[in-house]
């Protein structure tokens, strides 16, 4: 059974802590929850065996946490703050960070807001073309005309009007978890904040940027990891969005990185 946190505006946040040692804290993806994204692809014995404590949220909008319709319940300050919450009950600060993919949003937040809370920082699923604002070039989820799409197909009652293989492939995702789709539209559209490498150069925490070879949404990890003071990259071979996240390849990098 999971422990819950309580943020600022009252929304009830489940976690769930682990073995013992240094504190991990993990932060999961869009559409996914502590269970999908950590335990069911082995983070969890990855972590305790080597000697870490994991300490696993669900996001607003996500898991066992409340799941306002809300938009304006969402952003990545509001849920990097949720962080904070959930560190402070879990008496777990300072503390090793790794979030995956909008969770790697919320974890870079952290990064530039609160920098005495972490000890090191491994972002998966958050490459190159995260860095600003602008679309790149063979990227969509920078854009936010991609990400409202994937809010209204999310939304959408007749699947078969969902043209975009993207906001496609996040619908059936949803769908195939029994998600709160009205929960992940809202939140969608709120995630709006990207990342000018002048700001990510401010920070001399270590950090880790690891995407699959194929992850199209992202883009290689190598430049967003060149735009940190103290970053370096791991490309996972022959592996997207989705295959990544329990490959062990990105599983040794982290304990590697960790130290």
């Amino acid at each position: 059974m999971p422990q819950f946190a309580t943020a600022k505006d009252g929304i009830r946040l489940a976690y769930e802590v682990v073995g013992d040692g240094p504190p991990v804290l993990l932060i999961h993806g869009f559409a996914a929850s502590r269970v999908q994204n950590w335990k069911d692809p082995g983070w969890y014995q990855t972590l305790t065996q080597a000697g870490y404590q994991v300490v696993a949220m669900d996001c607003r909008g996500h898991g066992e946490s409340d799941k306002p319709h809300d938009e304006k319940s969402y952003g990545h300050d509001i849920m990097a703050e949720d962080a904070l919450a959930v560190m402070e009950a879990a008496g777990v600060a300072p503390t090793f960070l790794m979030g995956y993919s909008m969770g790697g949003f919320i974890s870079m937040h952290l990064l530039l807001e609160h920098p005495d809370r972490l000890r090191k920082l491994a972002i998966g699923g958050v490459g190159a073309t995260y860095l600003n604002t602008s679309p790149q070039p063979g990227n969509r989820m920078a854009d936010p005309e991609t990400r409202n799409r994937i809010a209204d197909a999310l939304i959408e009652p007749d699947k078969s009007k969902i043209t975009d293989p993207t906001a496609r492939t996040f619908r059936d995702f949803a769908d195939q978890s029994g998600k709160d789709r009205l929960a992940l539209a809202a939140c969608m559209r709120a995630m709006r904040r990207n990342f000018p490498e002048s700001e990510l150069r401010k920070s001399q925490r270590p950090v880790l940027v690891v995407c699959g070879q194929n992850d199209v949404l992202t883009g290689p990890p190598d430049p967003l990891a060149a735009a940190f003071a103290n970053g370096r990259a791991v490309t996972v071979p022959r592996r997207d969005h989705m295959t990544t996240v329990g490959d062990k390849v990105y599983k040794a990098a982290v304990l590697e990185f960790f130290g």
